[in-house]
C-alpha cells in the first residue's frame, strides 16, 4: 500500500488533536472530492515499516488524542490487508486513544460477508476503530457547516456500541457543538 500524507498535529480530521494517515487508492470516484490525486494506488510513497513506527511515535504525547485513516479510500480490500495489522499495533500501544476511519463505503456493506468490500480482515479493523464516517460524499449534500464530515449523507458512527448492540450507533459530539448555528456575541458591533 501506499500512502499520500501523513497530517501531524491535525485538528480537522477527528476529535482533539491526531495524526492523520491519507492512504492512496480509491475507486469510488465521489464528483467533487476533495482529494481526486489520491484515488492513484500508486500515489505518493511506500507504507513503511519505518513509517509505520514515526506514526506510532507520533501518537505517544498525551496532547496527541489519536489516530486518523483517510485517504483516498482504507477500506479498499487492499488497504484492509495493509492497514490491519498497524491499526491493531496502534490500539494495542494507546488503548486510551481513539482511532478514527473515514470511509466512502457504508457500514452494512463493510459487514456484510456477500459485499467485495468484506474481506477477511474487514471484521478485524472494524474492531480496532472507535469512529467510522461512512457513506460517499455527495456534492448535492455539501454543507461546511457540519463537524468532521463533508456531506450530509454521511453518518459519524460509534463503532464499538454499534458492534456491540448489532444497530447503528451515532457517536455523540461534544454537546458544544451539536448545533452548527452561529451566534453573534453581544459585545459584537452591529454591521451596515
Amino acid at each position: 500500500m501506499n500512502y499520500s500524507e501523513i497530517k501531524y498535529f491535525d485538528i480537522a480530521n477527528g476529535e482533539g488533536v491526531r495524526t492523520s494517515l491519507f492512504v492512496s487508492g480509491c475507486r469510488h470516484g465521489c464528483p467533487g472530492c476533495f482529494n481526486p490525486e489520491q484515488w492513484d494506488f500508486t500515489a505518493g510513497k511506500p507504507f513503511s515499516s519505518e513509517v509505520q513506527n514515526e506514526i506510532i511515535e507520533s501518537l505517544a504525547p498525551e496532547y496527541v488524542d489519536g489516530l486518523s485513516l483517510l485517504g483516498g479510500e482504507p477500506m479498499e480490500p487492499e488497504n484492509q490487508r495493509a492497514l490491519v495489522d498497524f491499526v491493531e499495533r496502534v490500539r494495542e500501544a494507546y488503548p486510551e486513544k481513539t482511532i478514527w476511519c473515514y470511509t466512502g463505503d457504508l457500514l452494512e456493506d463493510l459487514r456484510n460477508p456477500e459485499s467485495p468490500r468484506h474481506t477477511e480482515v474487514t471484521d478485524r479493523l472494524l474492531v480496532a476503530i472507535d469512529v467510522l464516517v461512512d457513506g460517499p460524499f455527495v456534492q448535492a449534500h455539501h454543507d461546511i457547516t457540519l463537524r468532521f464530515r463533508g456531506s450530509s449523507n454521511q453518518r459519524i458512527i460509534d463503532l464499538p456500541k454499534t458492534l456491540a448492540s448489532g444497530k447503528v450507533a451515532p457517536w455523540r459530539d461534544d454537546p458544544q457543538f451539536v448545533s452548527h448555528v452561529m451566534v453573534a456575541s453581544d459585545t459584537e458591533e452591529p454591521q451596515g
